[in-house]
């Protein structure tokens, strides 16, 4: 089999897994090479994702590294076995790879949660509201380049229209309600669609008011994405380069506990409705 030429973020972070396996068990990779009877470059292989993996291998290396948490272990197996290529992929050529790695990692989400502070989530914008943002950037989008945008951003938000969709958790600043992308038409409509969207079983939205005054990590948007079980979960953080993604436990717990006392600072979510009405009376 030959070398990846190109890796996701998925595909990277079963790596990192087993990298963790390795060091938890506290063998250097020569070590590890030698208890699994390979060549010592095939664990630095496996650790970068530059080749496959089997589900066996995976199995052989949880033996061999004395872990026994058998969901975990099935769960890395998902994602070695997982040879699925999502509707991402047609935009691998024409988008960059961080565009692709958010839409794999909502994708197999198991729930999700965020916070905005000057923006509606992009799972909640409606078309309109994309393109007013996209108007904004610098320098400015044109042409294909700005549809392909739209209509991946557009694509990305099926995964809340599933049979079976991931719960989803969204905490938005006052800040971001009252900003007019596109004018108060656009804005009027945006806010309207948050409602209809609100009235979903599996989507939870809460506003932190002004009036609410100051909180921990208020100054910063955050994703937490579930996986299937708790050691695959991810945070995705915004940056100006592109996307930052964490996954180390006490990066995790970190940002548990953050999203938490921020869900304390919000409003309930009927209160929230009834403090989104009252936006859309103003505009």
């Amino acid at each position: 089999m030959p070398p990846r030429t190109v890796t996701t973020a998925r595909q990277r972070r079963l790596g990192a897994e087993l990298r963790r396996l390795r060091e938890a068990a506290g063998h250097s990779s020569r070590e590890a090479a030698q208890l699994l009877g390979i060549d010592h470059t095939k664990i630095s292989h496996m650790e970068t994702a530059r080749f496959g993996i089997s589900g066996d291998r995976i199995r052989a290396i949880a033996c061999a590294f004395g872990c026994d948490d058998q969901q975990y272990i099935e769960a890395l197996i998902k994602i070695a076995e997982d040879r699925t290529k999502g509707w991402w992929h047609e935009y691998r050529e024409s988008l960059p790879a961080d565009f692709l790695d958010l839409a794999e990692l909502e994708h197999h989400a198991r729930g999700m949660r965020t916070y905005q502070i000057a923006h509606i989530p992009g799972l909640l914008q409606t078309e309109d509201h994309i393109n007013a943002i996209f108007a904004e950037t610098d320098p400015p989008l044109v042409g294909a380049d700005l549809q392909r945008r739209i209509r991946h951003r557009l694509q990305r938000q099926s995964v809340l229209d599933r049979e079976w969709p991931p719960r989803y958790e969204a905490v938005i600043h006052e800040a971001a309600l009252r900003m007019q992308f596109g004018g108060r038409r656009v804005a009027r409509a945006q806010l309207e669609h948050l409602l209809r969207m609100s009235e979903r079983d599996h989507v939870t939205i809460q506003v932190i008011p002004f009036d609410a005054g100051g909180f921990a990590g208020s100054g910063q948007s955050i994703f937490y994405a579930q996986g299937d079980v708790h050691q695959l979960d991810t945070v995705q953080l915004d940056a100006t380069h592109g996307i930052a993604l964490l996954d180390s436990p006490t990066q995790l717990r970190n940002y548990r506990n953050l999203l938490d006392r921020m869900k304390a600072k919000a409003l309930t979510a009927g209160q929230s409705r009834d403090f989104i009405k009252t936006i859309i009376n103003d505009l």
